[in-house]
């Protein structure tokens, strides 16, 4: 019997398991699970050399948590800002620019520095949400590897000088209009952008706009194209639609606007009639986890079961497929006309679109849970088509003048287009960059770009409504903005960003300019500019016949690629933060992976670990592989964003360059990928088997039909809780406050946004790759991610754990300098001045929730390093042990407050970092003794446990179990969302 075929029959059996090394009881997980750490502490130290190392640390017992801090300096403001007040931060409305799309969010800023970014309630992309990039957004700004000079062929020039070389090539251009001079940016959304270009164009009519996004939406606007006639902005309404279809569109993770989607996602998981959610998809996604029913199916399959579920609500003509899955799904859209919602990913053709498309027409969800706009990215058609073309023209020498505005081209671009070396053969090259990366290297002239909290902008959101995008600081080492770029070659070169962008809405905001410019730039948007919804009417008639492609070949492998979930397609390669994220599904930190299912690693033979030479049209890549339960058969998933040679420090090295492999014709997916097995082994980076929790019972999912059964299902999951005498613990004395948290699993995504939240607020530090493989990551919230059922397609639940801040804590008893105590409010403290390194507390915490910092990873000498920080909390250092705080700075922010103004603590006023990050507003924090607030509501809802609460442990942290919507009619049903713990 293979080793696979055992992980199956485990599989069926098994309750939740979180990797196939759990599943199949592996040596290497046994001893990750019995051992603290994943390497002996006392590795290469014999007897005798211990005993003197032991002894001399007893002697220093005393110092262990007295490390010397770095000596700093403190000046007193000559003239102090009217508006700063020392220890009182402020928060200014901007917006996190992603993938052209503006994220509406407050940033902190502390005495001048912004350390911290919230989202922005009254911006229709965030709702008071973010996501991981927004969060790790603010540590690109104190980036020591940013670019830092202007220069010339690596001679730092001044700006005059680049205003006049700018101006020359403009003069040189003007005699044949332009013809010679290109623009290659980046996808925009920016009004002032858009309207600087135009007046461009306009003086140079010959000149060329190119637009170039590695992972953009071109497949989205040409889908809308083939199905209306015109390039339009699809926008979906999850909170009104009760059967969803997702073809690969990872809505709660990508996209213009994913926490807005998580968000009215979510608001349908709560209630007593719960959503329903199909996805279809190659590689698993955060969507697909959280799915009722899940088919993993290859690029060709998905569109054939679009046609299959278009023909069966005759949205197209054709006969009815046979396949149980598209009829069932079908018939569950035919009987929610109006409420049901077909979308499709930004990777699936133009003609999977319009299919969705013309699912929504036919069922009348048109206007109802999906509404059409015009385009909120500004600019011509892009896509591998326009790149291409321009690569062309700068190989037959079209091209005299190339002007890049951000983006990284000769990196993301398709190998099959050898964009260096036909970028090469432009006689003038120029280029705006946060980073002196692999293209600026091949320009004359590099300009250190601005960051975008150190520069004035703006951008619009999904649905069109703009924000002004404000700096929080000076440009740390003097950057431009793109507008002042591109003001350079025309005659607004003396004018600043500030400057550009003001005049460009002076026209445009209604009443008083100034009252309206001061109320948009406070509150983060311009009233009145979302886009109109449109009726657009379908043309959908060349869908009836699927047009003519190649056929699937038995056993071929397609290669998949998707940008990478932590560093994208490479524009945060070098943001540490990011790179030791965990990903969501693999757990891989530091590294990417050529993810492949357990049935295709079967039949190659390979396991985790193993490099494999990949060759496809040609190109040959090496990379190790790593089995990914829930992936298609036949397709592996290559992430992009990684193998950078430019980077920076952090993405110089990291990883494998899936770029290389990618070509024109196949941006998302190209047959034909053949693996073959070198021999060798690369060490990769996980921390799914980190802290696990001896096998017990700690993930609760019940579906929404045993619920309404059986009220107390999931109560009646695991071993009950001791009775409140049922302890040797003495009791807590009453108190007005007792804090606690709620954590909703049916509304988490597992999006890790709490995570990087947390470490943006804690001033938690980054270890490196070889610290995580010994299992020293240090991150205070983990995000566990649980496989249940059949190993190539099972179903997935993500659970986030943190401190549970028990009332009969475990820890406490054992630590023999009482670092670790109870406050009167219930919370679990560490006093990081007693802590002398002993981890006895973490030996006893069955939750595996406390951090050691083994060495000194928190920077005390970077200037720059410092400047992210949150002055409110304690920056730790060697030999102390941390974890979750209940953000008890925000706690006594709330406090003081309210002493000030002689009354209590509000509901809701007190919200920790994981809590205000959530979008999905799955997290809920406050007084468990105030029976009205918004936490003891959630705790005495009959979804609600405690994690390992049969340990008497008495947590404050408690969930409230995940629920699923399956449709009986399809097999596996009953199983499907488990009732079980």
């Amino acid at each position: 019997m293979s080793d696979f075929t055992r992980l199956r029959e485990a599989a069926g059996t098994a309750g939740p398991w979180r990797s196939l090394g759990e599943l199949g009881a592996s040596a290497d997980f046994r001893e990750h699970l019995h051992r603290e750490f994943r390497v002996p502490i006392d590795s290469g130290v014999d007897r005798r050399e211990l005993l003197t190392l032991a002894g001399a640390s007893l002697a220093m017992a005393g110092l262990t948590a007295c490390t010397r801090q770095p000596t700093e300096h403190i000046y007193p403001y000559v003239k102090a800002p009217e508006e700063v007040v020392p220890g009182e931060p402020l928060f200014y409305a901007t917006a996190h620019v992603h993938g052209g799309y503006a994220r509406g969010v407050l940033a902190e800023s502390n005495e001048g520095r912004p350390t911290k970014i919230e989202g922005n309630e009254l911006h229709p992309a965030s709702l008071g949400g973010t996501d991981i990039f927004a969060q790790a957004f603010v540590l690109g700004l104190y980036d020591p590897d940013r670019s830092q000079t202007l220069s010339e062929r690596g001679e730092i020039r001044p700006w005059s000088a680049f205003l006049a070389a700018a101006r020359l090539a403009v003069g040189k251009e003007r005699p044949g209009r332009g013809a010679g001079l290109r623009f290659l940016t980046g996808a925009t959304s920016s009004p002032t952008f858009a309207a600087q270009m135009a007046q461009t164009i306009a003086a140079l009519p010959e000149a060329r706009w190119v637009v170039w996004e590695p992972a953009g939406r071109e497949n989205v606007y040409a889908g809308a194209q083939a199905a209306f006639g015109e390039r339009l902005e699809p926008h979906y309404a999850f909170d009104r639609a009760d059967v969803i279809l997702s073809l690969e569109a990872d809505f709660l993770a990508e996209g213009p606007a994913p926490a807005r989607a998580a968000r009215d996602f979510a608001s349908r998981r709560r209630g007593d009639s719960p959503n329903r959610l199909y996805v279809a998809e190659s590689t698993p996604t955060l969507t697909g986890a959280r799915a009722d029913h899940r088919r993993p199916l290859t690029p060709a399959g998905i569109e054939s079961l679009a046609r299959a579920v278009a023909a069966a609500v005759g949205a197209i003509s054709g006969a009815a497929s046979s396949d149980p899955f598209a009829a069932a799904v079908a018939k569950d859209l035919l009987a929610h006309r109006g409420s049901g919602l077909v979308l499709a990913g930004e990777g699936q053709p133009a003609a999977v679109h319009a299919l969705a498309h013309a699912i929504n027409e036919r069922l009348g969800n048109a206007g109802k849970t999906v509404v059409y706009t015009e385009p909120v990215l500004a600019g011509p058609p892009g896509g591998a088509a326009a790149l291409a073309q321009l690569a062309e023209e700068m190989r037959a020498g079209k091209v005299t003048t190339l002007v890049v505005v951000g983006g990284n081209p000769v990196y993301t671009a398709p190998a099959d287009l050898r964009f260096a070396e036909a970028m090469e053969k432009v006689p003038l090259r120029l280029r705006l960059g946060l980073y002196e990366d692999e293209t600026s290297r091949l320009c004359h002239w590099h300009v250190a770009e601005a960051h975008s909290l150190e520069a004035w902008s703006d951008a619009r959101a999904y649905d069109g409504t703009a924000t002004i995008l404000q700096p929080l600081i000076l440009p740390l080492y003097g950057g431009k903005s793109a507008h002042e770029f591109l003001a350079a070659f025309s005659e607004q070169s003396d004018k600043t960003g500030h400057d550009l962008v003001k005049d460009f809405w002076r026209a445009r905001l209604p009443g008083d300019f100034d009252t309206a410019w001061r109320k948009a730039v406070h509150d983060g948007v311009v009233e009145g500019t979302a886009f109109a919804p449109r009726s657009p009417s379908p043309s959908l008639r060349p869908l009836d016949a699927k047009p003519p492609g190649a056929a699937e070949t038995a056993g071929e492998l397609t290669a998949l690629f998707r940008p990478d979930s932590t560093v994208g397609d490479g524009a945060y390669a070098n943001n540490a933060w990011l790179q030791e994220l965990p990903k969501p599904l693999t757990k891989l930190t530091w590294d990417n992976a050529a993810l492949i299912s357990p049935s295709t690693a079967e039949n190659l033979g390979v396991a985790n670990e193993d490099l494999v030479d990949l060759l496809l049209a040609g190109r040959r890549l090496t990379m190790p592989v790593w089995i990914q339960p829930g992936q298609a058969e036949g397709c592996v998933t290559l992430p992009l964003g990684y193998g950078r040679t430019r980077g920076g420090r952090v993405a110089n090295g990291k990883g494998f360059d899936a770029y290389a492999l990618r070509g024109s014709d196949g941006l998302w997916s190209r047959a034909g990928l053949e693996i073959r097995k070198t021999g060798g082994h690369y060490p990769l980076a996980t921390t799914q088997h980190h802290h696990a929790m001896e096998g017990r019972d700690i993930v609760r999912t019940v579906t929404a039909a045993a619920l309404a059964r059986d009220p107390d299902a999931v109560r009646k999951m695991g071993e009950p809780p001791p009775g409140p005498d049922d302890t040797l613990y003495p009791k807590l004395p009453a108190a007005a406050y007792a804090w606690g948290l709620s954590i909703d699993l049916a509304a988490c995504v597992g999006c890790n946004a709490c995570v990087v939240a947390c470490q943006a607020e804690n001033n938690i530090p980054v270890v490196g790759k070889h610290e995580v493989t010994r299992g020293r990551a240090m991150h205070w919230i983990r995000v566990d991610r649980y496989y249940e059922g059949s190993l190539d397609d099972p179903l997935t639940v993500h659970q986030p754990v943190t401190c549970m801040h028990c009332e009969d804590a475990p820890c406490e008893t054992v630590c023999p300098v009482a670092a670790t105590v109870h406050s009167a409010e219930g919370l679990n403290q560490m006093v990081y001045n007693r802590c002398v390194g002993t981890r006895y507390c973490s030996n006893n915490c069955p939750y595996k929730v406390r951090r050691f910092n083994f060495f000194l990873y928190s920077d005390f000498h970077t200037e720059l390093a410092k400047m992210v920080r949150n002055p409110e909390v304690t920056v730790r250092s060697r030999g102390v042990m941390e974890k979750c705080s209940y953000c008890v700075q925000r706690i006594n922010r709330a406090r003081i407050a309210a002493e000030r103004e002689n009354r209590p603590i509000a509901d809701g006023e007190i919200v920790t970092a994981c809590q205000q990050v959530c979008p999905a507003r799955a997290i809920v924090f406050g007084n468990i003794a105030d029976p009205g607030s918004a936490v003891s509501k959630a705790r005495g809802q009959r979804r609600q446990y405690g994690l390992l609460a049969e340990l008497g442990t008495r947590p404050r942290t408690t969930y409230l179990a995940s629920i699923r919507n399956p449709n009986d009619a399809l097999p596996g049903a009953a199983k499907t969302g488990g009732d079980h713990a």
